[in-house]
Order: C-alpha cells, then sequence, then structure tokens
C-alpha cells in the first residue's frame, strides 16, 4: 500500500456531526413494552473537510457501522445534528433528502449481498444514473464504461452478472456505483474486511487514487488498524457508542492517550519478525450496551482505573493540539498548547 497524500483544510466543514446518538428499543412481554435501550451510538461529535479520510475504529459491536448508517439517514437517528457544508439534514424527510443521496453515498462491506443477483452489473451502476435521469440510452452505457475504467473493470464485463466475478471485483463495481453520482462524501463500511489480504491492499490503493483524483471526502469505518493507518488523515476510536480518542493518525500511532487506544494498537502485528512489542491483554468482556457501566465505560477493563473513573463519565476534551480524548488521567497539555503553531493547528493533516 502507499502512503496517503495530504489535504488542505479551511472553511465549514464537509460534514459536522455533533452529539449524534441512535437508540434501539428493547421490548418484550405480551404487549410488547419497551423494558430499556439498546445504546448502540451514545453521543459522538466529530467532523470530516474536503478531500479528507476520518477513519473509525473499535471492536464490533461498538456502534461504528451504526454511526455511519446513522450520518447518511439509512436509519434514523435518535437525536443530535448532522450538517453538510453547515445545512442541517438529520431532520429532513425522505423527499428532502434526495438532493443530498448524491452528495453521499456508501461502498458496504459485503460485496455479495450488496449487489442485486438479478440485474447485471452494468444496470447496477447505471441505476443511480437512471434515477435521477442523468444520463439514458447510449449516453448511460457510455457512462458507465468510464466507471468501470475508473474502477479497474473492462468495459465489457457490463453484461455480466454479480456472481460471475470474484470478491474484489464485486467490490469494485460497489465503489463505481457510489461514484456514478459524483458524490463529495463515501462512507466505507468495512470495505475491505471480506477480502484476502492482497485484495485489500488493492481497493485501498484504488480509492486512494479516487480520493486524488476526484476530491473525494471518507467516512472509514473498520477494525483493522493498520489497514486505517494507510488511508486515514484523522482517526476516531470507538468503545461502547462513544468516540473515546480523536486525533491525526501519526499523533494516535506515535503516542496513544487514551488506555483502549493503546490496547488496540498494541495488538496490531508488526512486519518484522525479530521486533517485540508489549501486549496489553484487556480483562473481561465488553459490557452490553444495554446497561453500560457508570462512570467511564472502559473502567471495568481498564488497567489505570481509579475510584473516579467508577462513578464520574470522562468528557472528551482537547488534551493537546488536535488531539482529543475522553480520560480522567489525562490533563490538557498547557505547554503544548503555548507552543502550538495556530494557523497549522486549523490546518487539515499532512
Amino acid at each position: 500500500m502507499r502512503a496517503d497524500g495530504g489535504a488542505n483544510g479551511g472553511g465549514t466543514p464537509l460534514l459536522e456531526v455533533t452529539d449524534l446518538k441512535k437508540h434501539y428499543p428493547v421490548r418484550k412481554g405480551l404487549f410488547s413494552q419497551t423494558v430499556g435501550h439498546v445504546l448502540a451510538v451514545d453521543g459522538i461529535s466529530f467532523t470530516i473537510n474536503e478531500g479528507e479520510t476520518l477513519g473509525l475504529v473499535g471492536e464490533s459491536g461498538c456502534g461504528k457501522s451504526t454511526a455511519g448508517k446513522a450520518v447518511l439517514k439509512l436509519i434514523e437517528p435518535t437525536s443530535g445534528t448532522v450538517k453538510v457544508r453547515g445545512e442541517r439534514i438529520d431532520q429532513l424527510s425522505r423527499a428532502e433528502m434526495r438532493p443530498y443521496r448524491r452528495e453521499l453515498q456508501v461502498v458496504f462491506q459485503d460485496p455479495y449481498s450488496s449487489l442485486n443477483p438479478r440485474m447485471n452489473v452494468g444496470d447496477i451502476v447505471g441505476e443511480p444514473l437512471r434515477n435521477y435521469a442523468i444520463a439514458s440510452g447510449s449516453d448511460l452505457a457510455g457512462r458507465v464504461a468510464v466507471l468501470f475504467e475508473k474502477v479497474g473493470l473492462r468495459g465489457e464485463a457490463m453484461q455480466r452478472y454479480p456472481h460471475e466475478f470474484s470478491g474484489g471485483q464485486r467490490q469494485r463495481i460497489g465503489i463505481a456505483r457510489a461514484l456514478a453520482l459524483n458524490p463529495s462524501l463515501i462512507v466505507c463500511d468495512e470495505p475491505v474486511s471480506a477480502l484476502d489480504v492482497s485484495v485489500q491492499a488493492q481497493v485501498i490503493n484504488l480509492l486512494m487514487d479516487l480520493q486524488r483524483e476526484f476530491g473525494l471526502s471518507y467516512l472509514f469505518v473498520a477494525h483493522d488498524l493498520a489497514v486505517v493507518e494507510h488511508i486515514s488523515h484523522r482517526i476516531a476510536v470507538m468503545y461502547l457508542g462513544k468516540i473515546v480518542e480523536l486525533t491525526e493518525k501519526k499523533s494516535l500511532f506515535a503516542s496513544p492517550l487514551h488506555p483502549y487506544t493503546e490496547a488496540l494498537l498494541s495488538a496490531v502485528p508488526l512486519p518484522d519478525p525479530e521486533a517485540k512489542r508489549d501486549r496489553i491483554i484487556l480483562k473481561g468482556d465488553v459490557p452490553s450496551p444495554i446497561n453500560p457501566p457508570s462512570g467511564c465505560r472502559f473502567h471495568t477493563r481498564c488497567p489505570y482505573v481509579m475510584e473516579r473513573c467508577r462513578v464520574e463519565e470522562p468528557a472528551i476534551r482537547e488534551v493537546r493540539p488536535g488531539h482529543q480524548v475522553a480520560c480522567h488521567l489525562r490533563e490538557v497539555d498547557t505547554a503544548a498548547f503555548a507552543t502550538a503553531d495556530l494557523t497549522g493547528m486549523n490546518s487539515r493533516p499532512k
């Protein structure tokens, strides 16, 4: 994989998410009474700028895929705000959302179930263009052929069906479909987790090439930190519905501040077989999102837990320039702020 390039910042963020929540009711009994809620996403905030990739990482079940779907309004958020270029979209109706569907697209995790087996792949990729009356007939076929070439597939494959392609090729078809309406933001919901390692590298490089060519922004949902390191500019770490750390990728990998992030990074394989890393083994299981622990949600597994952690939930705050963390162990580094280049703080990571 190639290292990613930088991106220039400034101005209104492309996407701004504030205190986003998605709670699912738990119903029991003859009359399906609500007896609790699954706190899948419980108050997360982040921004994504033009041409930027934000990696959203965490264990399975932490809420990262739910967050991506809520941003796209594929599922309705319980509360919070989602803004696209400063315009709020979380309260829009289905009809009012239609213009924004061109701006916001998605690449799904499973390249097998995300493609209609009854349609040939040319029709699948061309469907968004037909739905928005952008092209038809020979013009449509020409546009689809160009999209196929952009993702590394031959135009003559347009008449074939999804079952005739490999997993990596199917994911390329999914990417071509997402590109059809010339979007600004693509939510990539673990787009390479179902692929072989060698194919993962090809798809990641393709996404990076397309970002440079079209100025795309990505919300890249994944659990593989090695993959996220290559494609992301900034990384947000989620645990049990909350973002516990958010910073530029170099800062995260060089100096993680949250104990959960430290444990995740200690599990990343090193390419040098002679190199050794002290593995941090977390005790216990992830608590239930129906009844999360009081105070810090990580305190039941944290090796540095204090009494304060059991009763007081830490707010996520900026403790270093551009580095946010939700942990009572970390105090604001005033010296770092005093010497920081404020102009550089407002730009996107290089």
